[in-house]
């Protein structure tokens, strides 16, 4: 008889072949359970993940609505920015138009002080036709 021959095992040990075939069963049993078990716990975690990605994306969503506020914010601070640089060099254009036309009043020459007068007063017509 073969060293490792099933036979000499089960009449040595006095299992019989109906007893190992409930013995491989319960096992069998058992081995569902577990892997029951496992699936269940697998199907929880898959459940976690699921939700923490939803979390994930609703957040993501989130902060580019946040992001489209800051650029929209952002252009229009540029847009008043622009306008204000606009209105500061018109303001100074009129300024020094003011300065030059004191300067010629000065110098007693009149036909230059009312030249740049009607200038400076074109502008501020203009001025008020584009607000």
């Amino acid at each position: 008889m073969a060293p490792f021959s099933m036979r000499g095992c089960l009449r040595n040990k006095g299992i019989t072949k109906k007893q190992l075939k409930l013995h491989t069963k319960t096992e069998k049993n058992g081995m569902k359970k577990v892997m029951q078990e496992r699936f269940k716990r697998l199907k929880t975690e898959m459940e976690e993940i699921n939700n923490e990605q939803k979390n994930v994306r609703e957040g993501q969503r989130q902060v580019c609505e946040k992001i489209e506020t800051i650029e929209s914010e952002c252009e229009q601070l540029k847009k008043e920015t622009k306008i204000m640089i606009q209105q500061s060099a018109r303001t100074q254009v009129k300024l020094a138009l003011m300065f030059r036309i004191l300067k010629a009043r000065e110098d007693g020459d009149s036909a230059t002080a009312a030249n740049l007068t009607q200038l400076l007063r074109q502008i501020v017509e203009m001025e008020k036709v584009r607000a």
